[in-house]
Order: C-alpha cells, then structure tokens, then sequence
C-alpha cells in the first residue's frame, strides 16, 4: 500500500472521528478503532516516506495514546498519559536535532509563553486532577520541553505543529478535570480533535521539507 493512499485513510478516519465521535462521552470500540488507526495510519505513512524515526515513534506513541485514553478506567487513563509523554519526548528528540544557532526572538517568546504556560499548569490546574496533579504536572513540563525543542529548530511547520498539539492537550485537561456542563464538554471535544490530529499532521509534514 503506498504511503499517500495511507495519508488518505488516516485523514479520512480523522474526519470520522471528529463528525461522529469527538465530543463524546463513552467508549465505544467503534470511536476507539477509528481514533487510533487515524493516527496510526499517519505513522505508518511516515514510514513509507522516510520520515525521521523519532517521528515515525512519536506518532506510534501517539496512536496507543488515543487507544487508551478511548478506554475506560484510571488504568487506562494513565496508560495513555504515559504514552503521550514519551511521544513528546520523542519529537522533542528530533526538534533537539535539528537546533542550530542562536535562537531567534521568537523561539525566545515562544519559551517563555511556555514557562507561564507549565507554571500556570502546575500550580493552578494540576490541583484539579486530585490524586493525578503530579502527573499532570509532569507531564506539563514534557509538553513545553517539546515545544521549547520546536521553537529552538526553527522551522514553522514544526513549530506551529506542536503549538496546536500543546493547545489539544490543554482543552482536552480542562475538559477532563474541571468542565462539569455537558455542552461545553461537547464542544470542548470537537474542538480538540482536530487541533490534536492537525498537529500530528503538521509535525510529520514539518520533518519531511
């Protein structure tokens, strides 16, 4: 199969997920299969087109991610917590890569909007996650680590990419530890899933050019 019939499918499951299954409560293996092969498709895709490796794993990360978090339980919770941090930590291994130079002003202006951003995470919003505020905290800080590394390499696409994956991951902690009304959690949900594959997309277009 070659990689842009995989780019085809993978953006149609995204497009999928996010008419039929963003947004809402449940777990249905329908939503489960659909969210991950998104993903999952793009990775295998990047493989086929020689993508870096820590990109190819990023994306590998990021797939079993959205296959845990699709399941029920803290278990699983965790699981795809921990999944999403080491897909960071691998794009933040590839952006680390490629940093050469003095860093411009605005990867310097990037670097601190994501200070405030993990400080404002670790002492405002983490305590809303209970006994889950030190991962969340955590994981805070593998978040600005990555998109520090982007802003360091200084090539947009790669950059804008892990803007909006960050964005994602930030929606998608309001939603989870302090949203309460039903609508907004919807909206919430159809507004994150797009900005969270868009951002997996930009990424790996990003470590193409």
């Amino acid at each position: 199969m070659s990689a842009q019939i995989l780019l085809f499918a993978a953006a149609l499951a995204a497009l999928v997920q996010g008419l039929s299954h963003a947004g809402h409560e449940g777990n249905s293996w329908a939503a489960t299969l659909v969210k991950t092969a998104s993903v999952a498709l793009l990775a295998l895709a990047g493989w086929l087109l020689g993508a870096p490796g820590w990109i190819v794993v990023g994306l590998a990360f990021g797939a079993a991610g959205d296959f845990a978090l699709a399941r029920p339980g803290q278990a699983a919770f965790l699981a795809g917590m921990a999944a999403f941090a080491l897909g960071h930590l691998a794009y933040g291994a590839e952006f680390a890569s490629r940093i050469a130079g003095a860093p411009s002003m605005l990867a310097l202006a990037v670097i601190g909007g994501m200070a405030l951003l993990v400080g404002w995470t670790a002492l405002w919003l983490a305590p809303w996650a209970g006994v889950l505020a030190w991962p969340v905290r955590a994981y805070g800080l593998v978040i600005g680590a990555m998109v520090a590394a982007a802003a360091l390499c200084g090539q947009t696409l790669l950059l804008v990419g892990s803007l909006i994956f960050a964005a994602s991951d930030l929606i998608l902690a309001l939603r989870l530890f302090m949203m309460r009304d039903p609508r907004r959690r919807l909206w919430a949900g159809r507004l994150l899933w797009p900005l969270y594959w868009g951002g997996q997309a930009l990424i790996l277009a990003g470590s193409l050019r």
